[in-house]
């Protein structure tokens, strides 16, 4: 077990997986879904919410099976060796560690649309949704915030975090029920334009290019912290479905007052006219709501800052676990004496998040990079888990999925679509961002003399063919999704569930038990010995 001390419970790890999935998500996610769907985009946050659903599951069992800091890292190591875990680690980390940045992106977008007169310089701060010299001085300066809030114990993440998400759910139920009764123009669901106007291929381009895939992206946090548990067989589960659900429909009801709340007016030319600098904030001014639009200003620090503190926890400890793993020099698996915090990961999170911030500095730019890392990320846990069943089938199950055979081929199958929907090029982009990591891994592998490097490569081949597979279909997929209409509407979405059911079927054959087992097993044996 990492030397980590297990100080959580499952309200705590809650309120960090709901703290991670209520950030600028739901300040910009409603707008964006809206101006890609319409009033369908209310469809796009259910089918969001599923998908990452049949994912979470997977790691809800593979977190209370191996309860330790930055778990997420650590399972496709387990299953499948270094190779594959390397890769399913790197993707983690960039969409976990840019999200960090994004957040602060956010709260420097909404504070440049202060209305006070006081407030004229704040203005300065963006300039046509990309953030100027002094809006990243700005932003600069909350990163920093959030690295000193984790720089001093766990205890005081858990505490900030803990008051923090209290206050992101009370105010979106307050901003809900506001627009409601303020003015809700139920005609707007029902308008000349239809409830899809943009087709339904719309609706799923929304879920992984608006914000819904990363608005959801938190559920990890709780797995990611599963070292500092205190009964990781009940906490994970419970915190991993439950953050998902309650920040889901949270999501849910703030998308249908969106649209409700918009003024006819300002959807007359399309949704896709629909332009908002501060959405909810944007709407509160236009219904003359005053009380709220302070609320919402003072939010889009409050919402943002807590996911961005709680990131600036989670990412530490996935580099603490990439250090455990080979891929990163010693330093970065040193834990504080006294604050027990892997300050040197820390730094280099923070090192990151400054790379992110000043390479793209806009909200939904980086939002649709991230969105598309993720998922990458999220394909081995469904199939780390059937793999584990396998070879580990003696390994003590403090929470066993009923139904895995058939959530786990479903969740890698929904991941693979939404991977797709995100659209080409995006597509293939962000899968070349991906390989910029290998360089990194044949380093740690030529420095041990590459042992066991062809055995596990070979076991980890089955993923790279994937991803060049998913290239190659989204180049040629429809023209909904970007790509050259050679593969028709409909057949697409055909090829790659089918296309993908091979590759996990191929992933689960490819797995072994491998020299990472032994260290699993112990792990997993002192779970079992606390119980």
């Amino acid at each position: 077990m990492s030397n980590m001390q297990r100080k959580m419970g499952t309200f705590a790890l809650t309120m960090t997986g709901i703290g991670s999935i209520i950030g600028s998500g739901w300040l910009f996610g409603a707008w964006k879904a809206a101006q890609i769907a319409g009033p369908a985009a209310i469809f796009s946050w259910v089918i969001g919410m599923v998908v990452i659903l049949t994912i979470a599951l997977s790691y809800a069992e593979l977190g209370a099976m191996f309860p330790q800091a930055g778990g997420m890292v650590k399972y496709p190591q387990y299953s499948h060796g270094s190779f594959i875990g390397f890769l399913a680690a790197w993707a983690n980390w960039i969409s976990i560690a840019s999200t960090i940045t994004v957040e602060a992106i956010a709260s420097v977008q909404y504070m440049s649309t202060w209305p006070w007169k006081w407030a004229r310089w704040t203005r300065e701060l963006v300039d046509n949704g990309i953030l100027t010299s002094e809006g990243l001085a700005v932003a600069s300066l909350l990163l920093f915030v959030y690295f000193f809030v984790n720089y001093w114990t766990v205890n005081l993440f858990a505490k900030a975090n803990s008051f923090i998400t209290i206050v992101k759910l009370i105010i979106p139920g307050l901003t809900a029920g506001a627009l409601f009764f303020a003015g809700f123009h139920s005609g707007n669901f029902s308008s000349e334009h239809g409830v899809a106007p943009y087709g339904w291929a719309s609706v799923l381009t929304a879920v992984a290019t608006s914000g819904i895939v990363f608005a959801f992206n938190g559920f990890q946090s709780p797995v990611n912290m599963a070292g500092e548990a205190k009964s990781p067989n009940k906490s994970i589960p419970v915190a991993v479905i439950g953050s998902i659900f309650i920040a889901g429909i949270v999501y849910i009801i703030l998308q249908i007052v969106f649209i409700g709340a918009v003024s006819p007016s300002s959807i007359a030319d399309g949704w896709n006219h629909l332009n908002f600098n501060s959405p909810f904030a944007d709407l509160a001014i236009a219904l003359g709501i005053n009380w709220l639009t302070i609320v919402l200003y003072a939010d889009a620090f409050v919402s943002p800052s807590g996911t961005g503190a709680t990131y600036t926890a989670t990412t530490s400890r996935m580099l603490y676990g990439m250090q455990q793993n080979g891929y990163l020099p010693k330093i970065f698996g040193t834990l504080h004496p006294l604050y027990n915090v892997p300050r040197p990961a820390m730094w280099l999170n923070l090192a990151a998040c400054f790379l992110f911030l000043f390479l793209f500095r806009g909200w939904g730019v980086l939002a649709e990079v991230i969105s598309v890392a993720t998922l990458i990320s999220y394909i081995m846990g469904p199939v780390a888990l059937i793999t584990l069943r396998k070879t580990a089938s003696h390994f003590y199950r403090p929470f066993y999925l009923k139904g895995a055979s058939v959530i786990a081929p479903c969740g890698f199958v929904f991941a693979s679509l939404t991977l797709y929907w995100a659209r080409w090029p995006l597509t293939g982009e962000v899968i070349f961002i991906m390989a910029i990591g290998l360089p990194v891994y044949f380093y740690y592998q030529a420095k041990n003399k590459w042992a066991g490097f062809k055995k596990e490569f070979l076991t980890g081949a089955w993923m790279l063919i994937y991803l060049a597979c998913m290239i190659f279909i989204s180049y040629i997929g429809s023209e909904k999704f970007g790509g050259k209409n050679i593969l028709p509407f409909g057949w697409d979405m055909l090829v790659i569930a089918c296309v993908s059911l091979a590759f996990y079927y191929w992933g689960i054959k490819s797995g072994k038990s491998n020299r990472y087992m032994k260290e699993a097993e112990q792990i997993n044996q002192e779970n079992f010995k606390s119980k």
